[in-house]
C-alpha cells in the first residue's frame, strides 16, 4: 500500500473540470416535432488579412442563401441564420443524427482600418467569403527621401489604431 499526500483542493479541481466539460460539450438544446435532438451549432470561421483587405470565410454546409443573413454595423460583422432539419419522408426512421441543426449567431469586431463600403460577399459550395477593404489612409506607403547625393526609398508601415489612439 502506498501513501498518498492529502490535497485539500483535489475535489474542487475535479468539480471544476466536470463543470467545464459540461459547458464545452455538445449538449442537446431542445427537441423538435420529430423528437430528434437539436444540437448547438455555429459555423466554423476563418478570418485573415492581406495588404488590401480583411477576409472572413464561414462554412455553411447544406444551407441556401436565404437561410442566413450578414450585416456590418459599428465595426461589428454579424452572421446569423438557421440550418433546418429536413425529414425526407414521413416513413423514415432515423437511428442516428449527428449533424447539428438550429439557429446560430456569430459576431466579430472589425479593426478601425477596414471599411464596410466596398465590401463584397459570395457564397459558393457551402462557403461564405466576405472581403472588407482597408481604408486608404491605413495602407502602407512608399516615401522617397532625397538628399544631396541620392534618393532613398523607405517602406512606411501604416499606424495601427492602438498606436494612433496613444
Amino acid at each position: 500500500m502506498s501513501i498518498s499526500r492529502y490535497d485539500p483542493f483535489r475535489d474542487l479541481r475535479t468539480l471544476q473540470d466536470e463543470v467545464n466539460r459540461l459547458f464545452t460539450g455538445n449538449v442537446a438544446r431542445a427537441f423538435d416535432d420529430e423528437g430528434i435532438a437539436r444540437g448547438s451549432w455555429s459555423p466554423s470561421v476563418d478570418i485573415y488579412e492581406n495588404k488590401d483587405q480583411i477576409v472572413l470565410e464561414a462554412e455553411l454546409p447544406g444551407m441556401k442563401r436565404e437561410d442566413f443573413d450578414l450585416s456590418v454595423e459599428n465595426n461589428v460583422i454579424t452572421l446569423r441564420g438557421e440550418r433546418h432539419f429536413e425529414k425526407k419522408e414521413d416513413t423514415d426512421n432515423y437511428h442516428r443524427v449527428e449533424r447539428a441543426y438550429g439557429s446560430f449567431l456569430r459576431s466579430f469586431t472589425l479593426p478601425n482600418s477596414v471599411t464596410a463600403e466596398g465590401a463584397a460577399a459570395e457564397y459558393r459550395n457551402g462557403v461564405l467569403r466576405v472581403t472588407l477593404p482597408k481604408r486608404a489612409e491605413t495602407k502602407a506607403r512608399r516615401i522617397e527621401v532625397k538628399d544631396e547625393e541620392s534618393v532613398k526609398t523607405i517602406e512606411a508601415k501604416a499606424e495601427s489604431s492602438k498606436a494612433a489612439a496613444k
